[in-house]
């Protein structure tokens, strides 16, 4: 059973999943489990806000259900879908058979049979390991209509299918929503909500982040990447890298048996910690030898 019964407690359960957390995440990490408030965090893109999702979900052995936001989401979609193939497979089977009671095959038609469960729908449902983790990715892809349904649903954790009837969570469960703050997301949502800015690691705790998820990783070459990939932060790049970056970097250099950074190594790999052609050739025209002393420098310092 993992212990969240205190700070301390909630980031080393966190950790033992390789989610390395600050004091700050893991108190409102806490207050979220505590008191049954959903967590809103944004940040940049690749700084983790997902993963936390992930660690709770594998922490607790609770379910994670994920429900992707994208432009033109409405609440039907997010709650559930009628399965129409087979409403009419239905449909013809009763008239082959000359059933003719219209009123019974309406309510077979629409009963649970029938009835494909989206994100939200499930995350309502009694579950046998507990109410479920249930991340809402990327809300600032939304628009404001979604955001009002959803600011209703959070408040009484339930949600209505017009044919079916209202379908209230038995328990609430573990609200994570995440943004790239592409756009400004409605106050009243997140009054709702426990607020908190993902930013960058700090340098020690990303070294702590990486050697938890590539432990395959020297110290030494661990530094190395580190060092460089906050010294491309930096830059004045379009899109800087995450700590998804970071990791997926180190990663493919040990895949390739690297044990020490190198100008050419760093060119040839830049597409794993970079991904628009104008940031790669930026920094492809840069010092890289330059930039690598600079870093290895700060890492040293």
């Amino acid at each position: 059973m993992a212990d969240i019964s205190s700070i301390d407690a909630v980031q080393s359960t966190l950790g033992e999943t390789g989610y390395i957390c600050d004091r700050p995440l893991g108190t409102l990490t806490y207050l979220s489990l505590t008191l049954g408030r959903p967590l809103f965090l944004e940040g940049e893109a690749g700084t983790g806000k997902t993963e936390i999702a992930k660690a709770l979900a594998a922490s607790l052995g609770r379910d994670l259900i994920r429900l992707q936001c994208y432009e033109g989401l409405d609440a039907a979609s997010a709650v559930y879908e009628w399965n129409f193939a087979g409403q009419m497979i239905a449909i013809r089977t009763a008239e082959a058979a000359g059933e003719a009671d219209r009123a019974a095959l309406q309510q077979q038609l629409f009963s649970v049979d029938f009835l494909t469960e989206r994100a939200l729908l499930r995350a309502m449902r009694p579950n046998t390991k507990g109410p479920p983790v249930l991340l809402i990715d990327e809300i600032d892809r939304t628009d404001e209509p979604f955001e009002a349904f959803l600011l209703e649903a959070l408040s009484d954790f339930q949600v209505t299918v017009p044919e079916f009837g209202t379908i209230t969570a038995p328990e609430p469960p573990i609200v994570i929503l995440t943004s790239n703050r592409t756009r400004e997301v409605h106050d009243a949502l997140k009054r709702r909500c426990l607020y908190h800015w993902v930013d960058y690691p700090t340098f020690e705790r990303e070294i702590e982040i990486l050697q938890a998820r590539a432990p395959e990783a020297s110290s030494a070459l661990s530094r190395e990447v580190v060092a460089f990939v906050q010294k491309l932060r930096t830059e004045d790049l379009f899109k800087k890298p995450g700590v998804a970056e970071t990791i997926d970097w180190a990663k493919c250099l040990l895949a390739l048996d690297v044990i020490t950074l190198s100008p050419q190594v760093i060119a040839d790999t830049l597409g794993a910690i970079l991904k628009y052609q104008d940031d790669i050739q930026k920094i492809q025209n840069s010092d890289l030898s330059a930039m690598l002393d600079d870093a290895t420098r700060e890492a040293g310092s």
